[in-house]
């Protein structure tokens, strides 16, 4: 049995897009929909993909981002560079028409991306980059658990969206409060087994969630997603308790509590290395 996962490398392309609608999920979602000509050419093909989004400096509201030359990317000169890594939720091609949406969890005006969303408005420019690359789904999986919080609810969709109706989905979403449960369409919903905790009722919910599946068959692939800190003893358990390789489990800090636009490339726990 093999859960190996195939990447793809799509060429790095930047892209000058305008917001061309506005809708919320859930209450603290902002899905955001770009539309432009350059997004002809647009490649997303692995459920975790992302890309590279720069916003407007807040105090001036100047736009700056690198640009593509002849020999590559060259940064920026001038201008402050604000730029965030997001979830490709999905792309749209046909009759000429290109429109990518990105969704943003809206948390007030703490950060640039946050405040952004949260009073985007049709015809506001953005400019994206990537994805770079693409890891595809797990071969041969049979069985795949989504542990994720709203960050990771983007990615979490691609994954219900792009595995073959034969395999089992078991998803874990530690959210704020019930409201984000209308984040999936009634078709998602069908196609998982889904639980849903709220931080509100205390910490430890997910881990003693995911000791309660019981064993983990070599043909089950584990996603963690989200606050960092959060998924350090999920993928303890995963990886040193269940000794599960590292094949078959996936898990990306996209932010961590109390670091303003933290690595998400970089490991979850520093002190147990990946094999």
């Amino acid at each position: 049995m093999t859960l190996e996962r195939d990447s793809a490398k799509h060429p790095l392309v930047i892209r000058h897009v305008t917001v061309s609608a506005v809708s919320r999920p859930t209450p603290n979602i902002a899905r955001i929909t770009l539309s432009g000509d350059e997004l002809q050419g647009f490649i997303s093909s692995g459920p975790t993909d992302h890309v590279k989004v720069f916003f407007p400096d807040p105090s001036t509201g100047e736009l700056t981002a690198p640009v593509m030359t002849e020999s590559g990317i060259s940064k920026a000169k001038g201008g402050v560079v604000i730029s965030r890594d997001y979830t490709p939720l999905g792309f749209r091609s046909a009759d000429g028409q290109h429109e990518l949406d990105i969704d943003f969890v809206v948390h007030g005006d703490e950060g640039p991306a946050s405040a952004w969303a949260g009073s985007a408005s049709i015809g506001d420019p953005l400019v994206i980059a990537g994805p770079r690359g693409s890891k595809l789904l797990p071969s041969e999986a049979t069985h795949v658990v989504l542990v994720a919080d709203e960050t990771a609810l983007p990615a979490s969709s691609r994954w219900i969206d792009m595995l073959p109706t034969s395999v089992h989905i078991t998803a874990l979403f530690d959210v704020a409060d019930p409201s984000v449960e209308s984040y999936f369409s009634d078709d998602q919903k069908l196609r998982m087994s889904a639980e849903w905790f709220y931080r509100r009722d205390g910490l430890g919910q997910l881990e003693a969630a995911l000791r309660a599946l019981g064993e983990i068959g070599e043909s089950t692939f584990v996603f963690l997603a989200g606050e960092a800190t959060t998924l350090v003893p999920l993928r303890r358990y995963l990886r040193r308790e269940l000794g599960l390789p590292k094949k078959q489990v996936a898990a990306d800090g996209y932010w961590r509590r109390g670091i303003t636009n933290a690595d998400h490339h970089e490991p979850i726990d520093p002190t147990d290395p990946e094999d």
